[in-house]
């Protein structure tokens, strides 16, 4: 099993982009003054921002499914969900360079499939994202039996998504367990009877604000 990386306020996947960018802007000030240095250091602020990874509070609802990513809501519809071949309520978050990148599990349970499907670059806020991109996918059951699953789709300018859970074990609601850089999208496969509780357009908080709730 691949080692799940600790919390930390800034996400260990950019601690040697930060530091490239600190020690660039750094030279450039050493060696030509402020002014030329000053849009070097505006560039690791963003850095910064982009690879920002705060703790969150998670819900402790019973049923509650969590929201993986930080983002905007921009599909919440009934579709075939291609992984599980079932009819499945689809609600998909986009995540822009401004947010926060670290992605967290839904539901409590195992991990019983993994998917990791190659695939194009478009827009991930397109809809034809989800079935043309790369993405990772993965399917958790429940202790009481749901299936829900959960995909990484990699955007315009991502390139690398980063996935520290594999099939067999064990997750927790709100753990975080991957990663994408830079803007992307997560699709949630939620059974066809669970009540979603998020609309089209809205801002949410990944393993802060909740999606829905299962069925009993």
């Amino acid at each position: 099993m691949t080692e799940r990386p600790r919390q930390f306020i800034l996400a260990r996947e950019g601690w040697v982009h930060v530091a490239v960018a600190v020690a660039v802007a750094a030279i450039v000030q050493w060696l030509a003054g402020w002014l030329w240095a000053l849009p070097l250091w505006l560039l690791c602020l963003f850095v910064v921002q982009f690879f920002r990874d705060p703790p969150r509070r998670i819900p402790q609802a019973a049923r509650a499914v969590i929201c993986p990513a930080d983002g905007r809501v921009i599909a919440v519809d009934e579709v075939r969900d291609p992984y599980l071949d079932r009819t499945a309520r689809r609600v998909s978050i986009f995540m822009n360079v401004f947010n926060v990148h670290a992605n967290r599990i839904p539901v409590s349970g195992a991990i019983e499939g993994r998917w990791y499907h190659p695939g194009s670059f478009v827009n991930a806020a397109l809809d034809k994202a989800s079935r043309d991109n790369e993405r990772n996918a993965l399917l958790i059951r429940t202790d009481e039996g749901s299936e829900v699953v959960v995909v990484q789709v990699a955007g315009l300018i991502a390139r690398r998504i980063l996935c520290y859970v594999q099939e067999g074990v064990r997750v927790q609601r709100g753990e975080r367990y991957g990663f994408i850089r830079f803007g992307s999208r997560v699709d949630v496969y939620l059974p066809a009877a669970c009540e979603v509780r998020v609309a089209l357009g809205d801002r949410v908080a990944g393993g802060r604000d909740i999606l829905g709730f299962l069925p009993q």
